[in-house]
């Protein structure tokens, strides 16, 4: 009975590789590495326009809540202790400028 279901198991995964596999060719003539550069070239302008319009304004807004109120906890901390932090602060800073100065510079250096 076990070997009954292993098998009918093992014929359905066979069935469907069969019918939802494709054959993939790299036009007919075997240059595989032709095949993926030119996927690549047809992609890298959509995937440098996702990352512009949607990834970098998404870290810049993460970064930029994060460094507003890591400046307000540091005030309070000022405040309280007399001594200001700029270790933390700073480094948002740093991370906020470079993330919204990237995409200027960012393609140059991938090569794109």
């Amino acid at each position: 009975m076990k070997k009954k279901k292993w098998m009918v198991m093992m014929i359905m995964v066979f069935a469907l590789s069969l019918m939802f596999g494709t054959t993939v060719c790299a036009a007919g003539t075997g240059d595989v590495a032709g095949a993926i550069e030119g996927t690549w070239n047809d992609a890298s302008d959509q995937i440098k326009s996702v990352v512009n319009k949607v990834v970098f304004p998404a870290i810049d807004l993460i970064l930029a809540v994060f460094f507003f109120a890591k400046l307000g906890t540091a005030y309070f901390d000022y405040r309280k202790h007399g001594q200001f932090e700029w270790a933390a602060p700073a480094i948002l800073f740093a991370c906020l400028v470079f993330t919204l100065t990237a995409p200027t510079y960012i393609w140059k250096i991938l090569g794109m």
